[in-house]
């Protein structure tokens, strides 16, 4: 894999971080809208807009909201609020929701939805959404909702011939800089980096996170 590609950092829920994470050119900057999740975003547009003074987010760092079976007018009115670019689907949301969400949605709003792997079965799932969404995330399959902070078998992927690019997720952390640098796929469009660098839920760690986009 080589740059140019999307990194994304999930899980951002605090002014100042948020900030500081967009200043280390990423991409896409995580925003959960999930209430049982230790990282959802509980400051208003206003008090996140004067947490990051003078500027939210530096010029082309998109924001992405991610949602879990949530209602898609409360999706929406997320997107208007938060000024969203892209909404993340991360539960059991079927392509009909999709079709749906994209209607009402602004146009241009990404959609992203995840894809729990654990074994080769789990690609069939991929094409149900072909023609709904714009990228897939895939990610460690596991029994609570939300990331496992774990690596799921990256192999899997190999046999993936989806028309839709997708993000590769699950547990990166800081040492796996070389194998995302060996991984090779004509479809992936980036990673997604969360709770391997955190100093607490919500945190980021920034040095490690510019330690480890340095190596990329």
């Amino acid at each position: 894999m080589n740059r140019p590609y999307i990194i994304k950092v999930c899980g951002l829920c605090e002014g100042m971080n948020i900030k500081q994470v967009a200043s280390l050119g990423i991409d896409w900057a995580g925003m959960i809208f999930y209430a049982p999740s230790p990282r959802c975003m509980r400051l208003s547009p206003e008090q996140l807009a004067l947490d990051t003074e003078p500027e939210a987010l530096p010029t082309g760092v998109k924001r992405v909201g991610v949602f879990v079976d949530e209602q898609p007018a409360t999706i929406v009115r997320c997107v208007e609020r938060y000024g969203l670019g892209a909404v993340q689907l991360h539960g059991h949301e079927s392509p009909s929701l999709l079709r749906q969400l994209r209607a009402m949605l602004p146009p241009g709003t990404l959609l992203l939805k995840a894809i729990g792997m654990s074994t080769q079965a789990d690609l069939l799932l991929c094409h149900d959404y072909d023609d709904t969404a714009n990228y897939l995330l895939f990610d460690t399959k596991c029994a609570s909702t939300g990331g496992s902070g774990k690596h799921f078998p990256w192999q899997l992927l190999q046999t993936y011939q989806g028309p839709l690019p997708f993000l590769l997720s699950g547990g990166i952390g800081p040492d796996d800089a070389p194998a995302i640098r060996s991984f090779s796929h004509p479809l992936c469009a980036g990673i997604d980096l969360n709770s391997r660098f955190e100093q607490r839920p919500g945190l980021k760690d920034i040095e490690k996170l510019k330690n480890f986009i340095s190596q990329l």
